[in-house]
């Protein structure tokens, strides 16, 4: 705590500053500074993000890892009149290359955001909108993305916060 006037250190029992002797009206000011909102979210967000990509991550690989082992190689096994098991491993290929994609793209977004990077605010809205359509964990973490981010005041701070880090 800090005399408004002078600057000097305060004692939360004193009423006059030792260094100028003015009057201490409602007590000690102090001068710590304030958060914004941002910098509380922001952390928590990009370790959300780190969380939910690590999973998706993990899906990727098991949608990988069943389209190249049991839809690749189980037309061998079953008669030519079976069902076209060539488009289920094309499909789970493609999902699981997708699905890589999105975490990778959450892992950048967390790293952008720790690092307060001026990109990661765009990126991590972009992954936010995406993971809205992926219930019940990237919901969640896609609206609290939005709702840290989103606002116009958000992109002012993110800049501010930014420049903080900078200097």
């Amino acid at each position: 705590m800090f005399c408004d006037a002078c600057g000097t250190q305060l004692q939360p029992s004193q009423r006059f500053c030792s260094g100028c002797g003015r009057s201490i009206a409602g007590g000690p000011i102090s001068l710590s500074p304030q958060r914004s909102r941002i910098q509380e979210h922001v952390r928590l967000l990009a370790i959300f993000w780190f969380a939910l990509s690590a999973f998706e991550a993990l899906g990727g690989v098991v949608l990988l890892v069943l389209a190249n082992t049991l839809f690749l190689h189980r037309s061998e096994f079953m008669p030519p009149p079976g069902p076209p098991l060539g488009f289920l491993h094309l499909l789970f290929t493609v999902l699981g290359i997708f699905v890589l994609a999105k975490a990778a793209a959450g892992v950048f977004a967390g790293w952008g955001l720790l690092n307060r990077e001026p990109w990661a605010r765009v990126l991590t809205l972009v992954v936010g909108f995406l993971a809205l359509l992926h219930p019940p964990l990237g919901t969640a973490l896609g609206v609290y993305t939005l709702w840290v981010l989103l606002p116009s005041s958000s992109e002012a701070e993110y800049a501010k916060y930014q420049n903080a880090a900078a200097a």
